[in-house]
């Protein structure tokens, strides 16, 4: 099993006539993905080849979802089209949409995070982040589909580049999903919401949890560990070495006086028992010794 994405997961990309929505929908498709057509304002009626997939484009959301009963969006819209972008799939009660735009303003994500509570039918992943994969069944985003294979271990992870190492180190055991939930102040989905999942999926044995300075989400994530997961986790979390008050990477990444810091994450996820690697590497070892017991 899987969590949020599967094999039967259709999917649109809105934006798919853009650069960087043809360059990622080439991927998703190699790797598997049912892509069933994208939508670009103006461009409706009209048909993109790639790679001898021919998908129609569609003037909306709604259009597209009528059309192909995709119950996936991924987003490659630039920032300052975003809001409108997700609001859309979010009116037209897509089930689920990835905002892989970095640079959205934090109002805009605020705004549309709070119209898809207020609607209570769309799940956001995102923004500024680099999507969902289930390998071997579904690649919504821009992770690589061929760094890992599907297995026991779960994944949540504010960052994409250590998304990508950790799915590499463990590549030989491999993944239920890999969810990068961004790194932004405000996201749809957070730790919470990927631990929960796992911890209620049969097939996931262990999770790798990683994060990053800045908030308060992994203090939070850990006392949710410590209530209702029961599963193994270990986790990472970057940003020991950050200068207090620089913003390192992502918007959300900054360290305010005693709040955010590395070490306060990671006295608060070893006070909830979750081992806790120095590195990328060793917390890939710390995985594996636990599934190898």
């Amino acid at each position: 099993m899987s969590i949020f994405l599967n094999e039967s997961s259709t999917v649109i990309v809105q934006g798919m006539t853009g650069s960087e929505g043809t360059k990622h929908t080439r991927r998703m498709l190699a790797s598997g993905t049912k892509v069933v057509g994208g939508v670009t304002p103006g461009k409706g009626g009209q048909s993109v080849d790639i790679d001898g997939h021919q998908l129609p484009v569609f003037n909306s959301v709604s259009e597209a979802i009528a059309a192909t009963k995709a119950n996936v969006s991924v987003v490659f819209v630039p920032p300052k089209f975003a809001k409108a972008a997700v609001i859309e799939a979010i009116d037209a009660a897509t089930p689920l949409v990835v905002v892989i735009t970095e640079g959205i303003p934090v109002h805009d994500s605020a705004s549309f995070y709070a119209h898809a509570l207020a609607k209570g039918t769309t799940r956001i992943i995102g923004p500024n982040c680099p999507g969902i994969i289930s390998p071997g069944k579904s690649n919504v985003g821009i992770i690589p589909a061929d760094i890992t294979g599907s297995g026991p271990i779960g994944l949540v992870s504010k960052s994409g580049t250590l998304t990508y190492q950790m799915m590499y180190e463990l590549r030989d055991i491999g993944f239920s999903t890999a969810v990068g939930i961004g790194g932004d102040p405000v996201i749809g989905t957070t730790h919470i919401d990927c631990l929960r999942a796992f911890q209620d999926d049969p097939d996931t044995k262990a999770i790798v949890m990683i994060g990053e300075i800045g908030g308060d989400a992994e203090e939070r994530a850990a006392a949710f560990i410590s209530e209702y997961v029961t599963k193994p986790v270990v986790g990472y979390v970057a940003g020991f070495t950050a200068p207090e008050g620089k913003t390192m990477g992502h918007a959300g990444a900054i360290v305010s006086g005693s709040s955010g810091t590395a070490q306060g994450k990671q006295d608060a996820l070893e006070a909830a028992g979750v081992k806790v690697g120095k590195t990328p590497s060793e917390t890939a070892q710390l995985m594996r010794a636990i599934l190898e017991r």
